[in-house]
């Protein structure tokens, strides 16, 4: 919408047009909760920060969630920190427990994004019966894009900074200190993939039964997936 206003700039009268622009989003991808999944090295979390700036909704974590209750001290806090000293998984009525009391923070009342959770259909169905999703978002890269990413990254040890060997080299002068952290081996890259083949990549289909689903090809430029996700939310 554009509203022609008047005003006087010197003595000759200056028409201004001001232009109001409302980015509106659809209803049905906007009402509830938001759900992000995809392969380790997917790039979840830089697209997490980009949808939590484009929607307000406040960005769930269940690493954050544990270790927020555990300091705090609280009954499901005491609950899961039982398990996590045993090195066990923390069970899902739990974390359900948890995500159910983050939902009534005033910042969730138009939903939240969760952020690697559900990891499985069973935690979908039990998120199903507390959180009311209105969009899955599923960042879909192909396994040897995935190991190329990780098996080629290189930290400096001395600032923290993360290169790549092929996408982001470091500068000649610090390269030869830059380490390769222990987790970042094709075994282990693979056997996460595996795993995550195994137990989340269901989620795909169930979501898309029910019509949740937006797939997004991950394996293109960090800007260039951002602008599909953010296509898909407004269109």
């Amino acid at each position: 919408m554009a509203i022609l206003r008047s005003s006087m700039v010197g003595t000759k009268p200056t028409l201004v047009w001001v232009c109001l622009i409302t980015m509106t989003f659809p209803r049905r991808r906007m009402n509830g909760s938001i759900v992000l999944f995809g392969p380790p090295g997917a790039g979840k979390g830089t697209q997490a920060t980009r949808i939590v700036d484009l929607t307000s909704k406040p960005q769930v974590s269940t690493g954050d969630m544990l270790r927020q209750a555990v300091s705090l001290g609280s009954e499901l806090g005491l609950a899961a920190k039982v398990f996590m000293e045993a090195g066990e998984l923390v069970p899902d009525e739990v974390i359900i427990g948890l995500i159910a009391e983050r939902l009534k923070g005033n910042d969730a009342s138009g939903g939240v994004l969760f952020d690697g959770y559900p990891r499985t259909i069973a935690q979908a169905e039990e998120l199903a019966s507390i959180a009311e999703v209105s969009a899955v978002i599923s960042i879909e890269v192909p396994d040897q894009s995935i190991i190329e990413r990780i098996v080629g990254r290189r930290m400096d040890p001395e600032t923290g900074a993360i290169y790549h060997t092929k996408f982001n080299p470091a500068p000649e002068s610090i390269s030869g200190r830059l380490i390769q952290r222990k987790d970042d081996n094709e075994s282990t890259v693979r056997t996460r993939l595996s795993a995550y083949h195994e137990q989340t990549s269901p989620l795909a289909g169930w979501y898309e039964n029910q019509g949740l689903l937006i797939r997004i090809n991950g394996d293109q430029s960090i800007e260039d997936v951002g602008d599909e996700i953010i296509s898909h939310l407004s269109s």
